[in-house]
């Protein structure tokens, strides 16, 4: 498996798709030529369809630092793929092929990027378990000695989160004037009376932020940011967690995330909304049952109930924009990871959990791959279609 870190990425919202990859595939391309000065940019896949409402067009432009860039679309496949050819006077320079993985990954046949690199041997969550059993060590020593500077990039992590929510909660007024959509966050954490309330601003407060294109944390990706972030702002400033704890609670988190990203998808484009709001509430529930003391058994378990409990969820964002239903459902799901890891501490003393964490991993995989494609973030179906009726 790769690094945990890069589910953790920093960047500029509204998607880890369709900002943070292309912006990533463009900038190295302008360190590699740094001298063209116009570009031609060629977007399939979802990135074609929906690259308006994603703000696609002004991050590569950002990334290329330069206004004259023309694009061309097709959607000629359901990989994120994404063509760049740079020209320097008329001189034109080698075209790159990338593609957008999800959660900001990408690759580039032309150029190696560290994003394929293997950290792990262990591939899914079973492997995982037996190298702890045979090494009599546990979860967290696990990732720590597999990523020994892991902790210094989620600290980074956790201040960009922290900023995030702290910014979205301080701004009002009409966010998107196509859906006459206006922020509340900033009255949601005013009326607040108990945990589920901050929860949910705090959810809103980085949902809205990462729809108006702010520097943001992938968690594992921007669709789903909010229900990790608003995760560890409540912890940190409500309950005084430390960073050293929340970085523990995000490594744990990671490990599920990770086998999700190995055996299925992270990317809403290939896996539906389940790929995306799923898998972060199978990472918040897994590390929130960590949080209370749960065991590895009860940690499985509540990451298991997190992705079984989201199989089949599209993902239909009404005119491309990462707001409608992106950012309720975000708020939902903090709450039912809570639920997820509740009745994993519950159940462990009860019974014992029928279906692992990588059987329903297999099931998300088969699921995302019978969705039809009008329900992969294309905003050809679903909701989408009901907008414009």
């Amino acid at each position: 498996m790769k690094a945990i870190k890069h589910l953790y990425r920093i960047g500029y919202g509204p998607s880890s798709s369709h900002t943070i990859g292309p912006y990533r595939i463009a900038q190295y391309y302008r360190k590699e030529y740094p001298d063209c000065d116009r570009y031609e940019v060629f977007l399939g896949g979802s990135l074609a369809l929906t690259a308006k409402g994603h703000g696609t067009l002004d991050i590569i432009k950002r990334a290329l630092e330069c206004d004259d860039v023309s694009f061309t679309f097709h959607n000629d496949s359901l990989e994120n793929n994404m063509d760049i050819t740079g020209y320097q006077g008329m001189e034109k320079k080698t075209t790159w092929h990338g593609l957008s993985l999800g959660g900001g990954s990408i690759r580039i046949a032309e150029y190696d990027v560290d994003d394929d690199k293997e950290v792990y041997e262990e591939n899914s969550f079973e492997e995982i378990k037996k190298y702890l059993n045979d090494h009599s060590i546990d979860l967290l020593t696990y990732i720590y000695n597999h990523e020994p500077d892991l902790k210094d990039h989620l600290k980074e992590c956790l201040n960009v989160m922290d900023q995030t929510v702290e910014n979205g909660l301080q701004k009002e007024g009409l966010l998107n004037e196509s859906l006459k959509y206006y922020r509340i966050a900033k009255k949601l954490n005013e009326s607040a009376k108990d945990m589920n309330d901050r929860l949910i601003a705090y959810s809103y407060a980085a949902c809205e932020e990462n729809a108006s294109g702010g520097l943001m944390c992938t968690a594992p990706t921007l669709g789903s940011c909010g229900i990790l972030i608003s995760l560890m702002h409540y912890l940190h400033t409500d309950e005084n967690a430390s960073l050293d704890h929340l970085c523990d609670m995000l490594a744990i988190a990671g490990i599920f995330g990770n086998c999700i990203k190995q055996n299925a998808t992270i990317a809403g484009s290939i896996g539906g909304c389940q790929a995306e709001v799923g898998t972060a509430c199978a990472m918040a529930a897994s590390t929130i049952a960590f949080h209370k003391n749960g065991d590895l058994r009860s940690i499985e378990y509540a990451a298991e109930m997190g992705i079984e409990h989201c199989l089949g969820l599209t993902c239909d964002p009404v005119l491309g924009y990462v707001i409608i239903p992106c950012i309720e459902r975000n708020a939902m799901y903090i709450l039912r990871a809570f639920d997820c890891a509740e009745l994993s501490l519950k159940f462990r003393n009860i019974k014992e959990n029928v279906i692992s964490f990588d059987s329903v991993v297999n099931v998300m995989n088969y699921t995302g791959n019978k969705l039809a494609v009008e329900l992969k973030e294309t905003s050809l179906g679903g909701l989408s279609l009901e907008y414009h009726k």
